[in-house]
């Protein structure tokens, strides 16, 4: 059955993204991916039609939504507000006949929110299937390209504004596989699916346990959102992006992301893999 599914996949080089392609085609699905670039990411995704495709540019949706039934969303990334760029995009779709839309959120992003929140209160009016997945932190920040990851590699510090705040940190190889399952399935969900990891960790456990499984070991450093505002600018991030990510960690340390569902499990069969095994991984 799978293999008559048409399938695109936005963001396709990115966390979600490549692990999504890989897992929609040892499935049997027929999977475009879509990225700026229009190469594939991977040697396990050259199965996968890759095809160029940028949000900022409508000349080249067409090529990208031809043929297509059900599709996943990465929204632009570093963009406030996603909605003015998405739309004519979600309209094409709708006009192209897609069905089945799987969009990813964020926990921290309810349903009518100003930006990504109201691209998810679109879906239900454009499309009969859809699903809005809000997973928690990415684990990935941690060893990607986060400035995160470039403080952990270069000197051994992960600096947050997160006090002892814990966050329920997701593998994104899980947000993925529960993308396939959503986009393969006979039935959609039509609703949000709020993804966590299966346990909540403080950033002083995630230093911890970084350092029982690193060569070197990593501190954690608590600072103050001012300044871990002024630490991302000086990252590279734009001023408006670099705002809302230590405000990010002022809530965390508040308590907003002090939470652990089971909704990988619920919809993959499997759990989540947690931080320990991550880690272990990804730098053993």
């Amino acid at each position: 059955m799978n293999e008559h599914l048409s399938i695109l996949v936005t963001g396709a080089s990115g966390n979600t993204g490549s692990a999504l392609v890989t897992s929609l085609l040892a499935q049997g699905a027929k999977v475009r991916a879509a990225s700026r670039s229009g190469q594939p990411d991977t040697q396990d995704n050259l199965l996968a039609t890759s095809v160029r495709f940028d949000w900022f540019d409508p000349a080249t949706y067409h090529q990208t939504l031809q043929g297509i039934e059900r599709m996943y969303l990465v929204p632009p990334p570093g963009v406030l507000d996603p909605l003015p760029v998405m739309m004519p995009f979600l309209t094409g779709a709708r006009q192209a006949g897609v069905r089945r839309v799987v969009l990813l959120s964020a926990t921290v992003i309810q349903r009518g929110d100003t930006g990504l929140g109201q691209v998810h209160d679109a879906l239900p009016d454009l499309f009969p299937e859809w699903a809005v997945l809000r997973p928690s932190w990415f684990m990935q920040n941690f060893v990607g390209q986060h400035p995160h990851a470039y403080s952990i590699r270069e000197q051994g510090i992960l600096r947050s504004a997160t006090g002892n705040g814990r966050v329920g940190f997701i593998n994104a190889e899980d947000i993925a596989r529960t993308a396939a399952h959503i986009l393969l399935s006979e039935t959609p969900p039509n609703r949000d699916l709020l993804l966590t990891g299966p346990e909540a960790i403080s950033y002083d456990e995630v230093a911890q346990i970084m350092s029982s499984v690193r060569t070197n070991s990593v501190r954690h450093q608590h600072v103050s959102v001012d300044e871990l505002q002024q630490l991302h600018i000086d990252s590279g991030l734009p001023p408006e992006f670099a705002e809302m990510l230590a405000q990010a960690d002022h809530l965390i340390a508040g308590g907003m992301e002090d939470r652990v569902t089971n909704e990988v499990e619920a919809v993959t069969g499997t759990p989540p893999t947690s931080f320990k095994d991550f880690v272990t991984q990804y730098c053993s």
